[in-house]
């Protein structure tokens, strides 16, 4: 078979294939469909497990088995991903109303995981059972084929009531993202009932009903007035608090409990509100914390922080808000698949994508109930008739030679071949007409259906037949007639499992943090040369001046107001808060830096930091490895950012030494290979920090700058080099930009 080519541009083959894996990502796993709520992998986990027969009232059964069974029949995506979404379903603090009643360890709120599939047990809930599974047997929605079609899967489930406001949502796709909060039932309901009486109800007059969010977790939403426009635009964000609760501790002290988090906190964010709260404390915001403690179990979140007797309570509280996660935000977008594609949605949007769901559903549903009613209507009348002729029907069936002959004569009145015992007998049969269906239940008859009280029974059961038939009809061809079957189920779902709200919705004011100004003193600041920093007051420092001198690479005096400066040999500067920097005891271990400050470990620091403020009285003077060299003035240096550019380097180039002008004379660059070039300070050109400066020293090819130093009256002048000691005093003095003078060892 002769090969062919098709030439075609790279970026377009690249753009098809980027736009049908986003629209594969996007329709087919990351986001809900705005019909039933549910993602592609929870629908499927819980039609399989309505295959497997796992319901409500019967035994749990191995979430292993399960996950297998989705993954090999509809969900070819890996087995963490269907366990996942099946561990979230099971989770009652995570969502309104869990679908999967799980029996084993699921995880819980503090952020600890399920334990593995092949421990842990599940079965249906009974609200997924009759609100989500229960009619798929009548046709209510389509069937599609599974990934290698070798099964059906249903296209949606018909979920009874907006499981997507209920429940909320939450998943990334490739260029958007959903995330909607979870409602109560109850208020859903009242809500689309309202919307389907009037179907011009504003987004306003919906939350008359819909009040806001209810986090299954509680929590205090704080900005009511807000959650207006967020409901009409489907976007936004919802500010939520933990509850707070004032208790009297021992010895006159003061408890503050949280009994409820906010709902963004669930998981692993509680243990890091506990330990953001043990910071406060470490870096002296606080110093009003006696106790933490975490008392949280299944009845419920408990996290008790003990507070000194004139602790300012309610300035502490407002302390929690501004610092910690126990204020926090939940970002709205509520995004779904409407009509195939996605959209951003409103509430009433929400509410009418399921109404009409539920309107397509519930014709779907009677339209095939009432084919089933009227099939039963006319069985029924055909044995209610051939109850009336039996003798006859029973003369035809013992004349006929084989059942073919029987069923055409009771369809067709067909009497040929059949012995009759008189010709009225014939006569009477040529004249039936029964349908084939029956003609089959007049064959399939028993005879203990010829009993009286059995005729009666038949009879009744034809009238409610009849009664059927004219209630589907009804409901059918009437749009309130069908409106109230949806409103009375939806009134049953609530009498059943709506629960009563948990989240408060109020305006509450900004929290006002009045933070207490810190008492300007001198700290001494010490850093070893592990990177571990600590202050210690100065006369600590004094008692132990010689051990801190000779344990640590960097010691000095600054405010603890101030900032601490860390040049790096990549040219950054970092400032820490020196009030971010343990204040304690002399032989405290201290926090290392990189904790505190954006370096990472850049290869050395090469200077000995600075008080920031500090370096606003002074100039500072850098010098590179390839002997580029400027004097900068240390204002330029006081920068809010943490981290700033404090010289530009030539590529290849690394500082080697900064140093504060502080009446130094002359300053000798050593090279590697032993040239020692002395010249007057002076000479060096003040320039700004982003410039890359002047050169210093004449090197050779492969030369560079090892060391820098400075001479200054009265301090000393000797160094050691290669075993040899250097007097920098005695060394001849000459011009910037030289070669200088090679030592002999």
């Amino acid at each position: 078979m002769e090969e062919k080519i098709i030439k075609t541009e790279y970026s377009e083959v690249m753009q098809k294939s980027f736009i049908d894996y986003a629209m594969s990502v996007i329709i087919a796993r990351a986001l809900p469909d705005a019909r039933d709520g549910l993602k592609p992998v929870q629908r499927r986990v819980l039609y399989d497990m309505h295959e497997l027969g796992i319901r409500y009232d019967r035994p749990y059964r191995k979430s292993a088995r399960i996950v297998g069974d989705t993954m090999g029949k509809y969900h070819p995506h890996g087995d963490s991903s269907i366990y996942d979404a099946l561990v979230v379903m099971t989770q009652d603090f995570k969502k309104g109303i869990p679908l999967i009643d799980g029996h084993g360890n699921f995880g819980n709120i503090e952020g600890d995981g399920a334990a593995a599939m092949r421990y842990t047990e599940a079965r249906l809930e009974r609200i997924t059972q009759e609100s989500f599974l229960s009619d798929l047997d009548k046709d209510v929605v389509d069937f599609v084929p599974n990934f290698d079609e070798t099964e059906k899967e249903p296209s949606v489930l018909p979920v009874k009531f907006p499981n997507l406001l209920v429940n909320g949502s939450e998943g990334i796709a490739v260029g958007m993202a959903t995330s909607i909060p979870p409602h109560n039932l109850g208020e859903v309901a009242d809500a689309v009932k309202a919307y389907m009486m009037d179907e011009t109800i504003t987004t306003k007059g919906l939350m008359k009903y819909v009040k806001g969010p209810d986090f299954p977790t509680g929590g205090i939403v704080i900005n009511k007035d807000e959650l207006l426009e967020i409901y009409e635009t489907g976007t936004g964000k919802i500010k939520v608090r933990g509850k707070v609760d004032i208790e009297k501790g021992k010895g006159g002290k003061t408890n503050v409990v949280i009994s409820e988090i906010p709902y963004p906190m669930v998981g692993a964010n509680i243990s890091k509100f506990l330990l953001d709260v043990a910071s406060l404390s470490e870096s002296k915001k606080t110093q009003d914390i006696v106790d933490i403690s975490n008392q949280s179990s299944k009845e419920g979140i408990r996290i008790v922080i003990e507070l000194k007797k004139d602790a300012d309570v309610d300035n502490f509280v407002n302390m929690l808000y501004k610092k910690t996660r126990l204020e926090d935000t939940f970002g709205v977008n509520m995004l779904a698949i409407a009509d195939g594609r996605p959209e951003i949605m409103s509430l009433k949007q929400i509410i009418k994508h399921n109404v009409d769901f539920q309107f397509q559903v519930t014709t779907r549903k009677y339209t095939t109930l009432l084919a089933k009613e009227r099939e039963k209507k006319e069985i029924q009348e055909g044995l209610i008739k051939a109850c009336n002729v039996i003798d006859l029907v029973i003369e035809i069936l013992r004349g006929s030679k084989d059942r073919p002959m029987a069923k055409a004569c009771l369809v067709e009145g067909k009497v040929d071949g059949i012995k009759f015992r008189s010709r009225e007998s014939k006569v009477m049969a040529a004249q039936l007409k029964f349908t084939e269906k029956q003609a089959n239940a007049i064959l399939e008859m028993r005879l203990y259906k010829l009993i009286g009280l059995e005729l009666e029974a038949l009879i009744n059961e034809h009238e409610e037949t009849m009664a059927n038939i004219y209630r589907y009809e009804d409901i059918l061809d009437r749009h309130d007639s069908m409106a109230q079957v949806i409103i009375n189920e939806l009134d049953g779902i609530k009498r059943s499992y709506a629960t009563s709200r948990k989240t408060v919705i109020e305006n509450a004011m900004e929290a006002v943090y009045v933070e207490k100004k810190t008492e300007e003193m001198e700290v001494v600041f010490l850093m070893d040369r592990f990177g571990y920093a600590r202050c210690i007051d100065p006369s600590v420092y004094e008692r132990n001046k010689e051990a801190a001198d000779g344990e640590n690479k960097y010691v000095f005096t600054c405010k603890n107001t101030g900032k601490i400066c860390i040049f790096t040999n990549t040219g950054q500067l970092h400032t820490v808060k020196v009030s971010d920097i343990p204040y304690g005891k002399f032989r405290d271990k201290g926090v290392p830096i990189d904790n505190i400050s954006n370096y990472n470990g850049e290869k050395e620091i090469v200077i000995a930091a600075a008080s920031q403020s500090a370096l606003n009285l002074y100039r500072i003077i850098f010098v590179t490895r390839l002997a580029m060299m400027k004097i900068v003035d240390g204002g330029e240096f006081d920068v809010a950012k943490r981290t700033v550019a404090a010289t530009k380097l030539c590529e290849g180039d690394e500082v080697v030494s900064i140093a504060i002008f502080n009446e130094q004379k002359h300053i000798i660059l050593q090279s590697a290979e032993g040239y020692f070039l002395k010249f007057d300070v002076e000479e060096i050109p003040d320039k700004k920090k982003n410039a890359v400066g002047v050169r210093g020293m004449k090197l050779g090819t492969d030369d560079y700058v090892e060391n820098v130093y400075y001479t200054q009256s009265g301090m000393p002048s000797m160094i050691e080099y290669k075993e040899k000691t250097v007097d920098l005093q005695k060394l001849k003095a000459a011009k910037r930009d030289g070669k200088g003078t090679k030592i002999r060892v």
